[in-house]
């Protein structure tokens, strides 16, 4: 019996909790808890927590976990599920109440119900994997992940001793790192970042620390395109980085520094003096390519393109976008499909490990009067466009006095940037806008109480019912 040392999470990817009665009597649901197991092993694996209630983070007190339950959750599950371990223990709270913590490892083939259904963990919901797509899960989740293969037997000692020096100092120099594992030796902080296996590099490593012959040997080693384009569509200049001498850490530098055009700014009237904005704001373009080298499929060949318009940025990823992330959703749902990759990039402070960086890109370009960043998914690439354009300059001074007076979250500064373009919007408007399910769902994106004393410019949400009476009263000429 295992102790809690503190209190449960809220339910994410990686947690999601049931009342005792889902596993205990006339109310059991096997079913629906083999869904769940089966989302979880799917996805990173996870958490069921049994015997906690919906929206709270203890069991109730004095709850106890009959003797032979863990034994029968075990079995059930067993019966119902293809490829799946859940390991069951029983965990008192601080409160002196029981439950079932049932730990779900990732599955080392694809896992599904004995009789042929798949789901996978999106989010905070178990979604049905269907369709072609149970084709893109068994390819996307190969037993072994590529990042952690050391298909090409390359000895960790001949790593690039530069590259190797430079990351694990910048490592050790984070505050995302834990003390514990900052006084880790070289080799075993190699080995916690999975850049290396045994005595050899894994294919995290020679994409990270290799040296140039040995990254050129990686089936989808990247290469990025930077092509500029007139008002003709004409080709004016054009730059590549394919040499593989850098590793996905340096191409983000590099290309930010080599590409003159990231630099150019705007004159906006502020008053008496004059303001610059930048054309491409850094965030949002080192955003960008995070996403790009993160994200992608390393499995799958193909160049990243920078094509710059003269209106307009577009990013181009080769593959579609990971399994369970779509463009309407990507505001509100998490897949990283380069888990080591990913929390390397975190503890470099290089991108937040919660999210794909798109809120981050929202929050900037519509801070900055710009329209939001338009998304499109094929079956073979994604692409990401950026306007240009600043819709409304004045939307900058709002957004940041309305930031000074109440400190905005980044939801907020989404949602005010959003309704200082659009002036007014029903609350069904601007809930389709943020993709969100539901209008209640609004006051996690904006407090009632910031309407106010907002600054001059405010903008204005219409109840749907007001929205419908003032079309009437426009139609009547009044």
């Amino acid at each position: 019996m295992l102790h809690a040392e503190a209190h449960v999470s809220l339910e994410g990817q990686l947690l999601d909790q049931k009342s005792l009665r889902a596993v205990t009597g006339k109310t059991a649901d096997w079913n629906e808890i083999a869904k769940d197991c089966i989302a979880f092993a799917n996805a990173s694996g996870g958490r069921l927590l049994l015997g906690i209630e919906d929206g709270q983070e203890v069991p109730p007190s004095g709850q106890r976990i009959p003797a032979d339950l863990p034994d029968t959750v075990r079995r059930k599950l067993a019966e119902r599920t293809v490829n799946l371990a859940a390991l069951p223990d029983v965990v008192t709270a601080p409160n002196g109440g029981q439950y079932i913590e049932l730990r779900i490892p990732r599955a080392m083939a694809v896992a599904s119900t004995t009789d042929g259904r798949y789901f996978l963990r999106v989010a905070d919901q178990s979604k049905p994997v269907t369709g072609d797509d149970v084709m893109r899960l068994a390819s996307e989740r190969s037993a072994l992940p590529w990042e952690t293969q050391t298909t090409l037997h390359i000895p960790r000692i001949d790593a690039d001793a530069g590259k190797r020096d430079r990351l694990l100092n910048a490592l050790r120099a984070s505050e995302r790192v834990k003390a514990s594992v900052k006084e880790k030796s070289d080799d075993e902080l190699l080995d916690h970042y999975q850049l290396a296996q045994g005595s050899h590099l894994t294919n995290l490593g020679v994409l990270c620390l290799g040296r140039q012959h040995q990254r050129a040997q990686l089936i989808a080693s990247p290469v990025i395109q930077f092509i500029k384009y007139d008002d003709h569509g004409q080709k004016v200049n054009k730059l590549v980085w394919d040499d593989h001498t850098q590793s996905p850490m340096e191409l983000i530098e590099a290309v930010w520094l080599e590409v003159p055009d990231f630099r150019e700014h705007y004159e906006l009237p502020d008053g008496l003096y004059r303001q610059n904005v930048p054309a491409f704001d850094e965030i949002v373009v080192r955003e960008l390519l995070v996403n790009a080298l993160v994200h992608r499929p390393y499995t799958q060949r193909g160049d990243i393109f920078l094509n710059l318009h003269p209106d307009r940025l577009e990013v181009v990823n080769p593959g579609p976008l990971p399994l369970g992330v779509t463009p309407q959703n990507v505001l509100h749902t998490t897949v990283r499909r380069n888990e080591h990759l990913a929390r390397l990039f975190h503890d470099l402070k290089l991108m937040e490990r919660e999210g794909s960086g798109f809120d981050k890109i929202f929050e900037v370009l519509l801070s900055q009067g710009r329209p939001a960043p338009e998304l499109i998914e094929t079956h073979d690439r994604v692409q990401v466009t950026v306007r240009r354009r600043i819709l409304k300059p004045e939307v900058i001074d709002f957004i940041a006095k309305a930031d000074q007076t109440y400190q905005l979250t980044q939801r907020e500064r989404i949602t005010l940037g959003l309704l200082a373009q659009h002036e007014a919007m029903t609350a069904r408007e601007l809930a389709a806008t943020l993709e969100l399910s539901s209008v209640d769902v609004l006051q996690t994106w904006l407090k009632p109480s910031h309407y106010t004393h907002l600054p001059p410019l405010y903008p204005i949400v219409l109840s749907d019912e007001h929205r419908e009476r003032a079309d009437e009263l426009g139609e009547a000429g009044v």
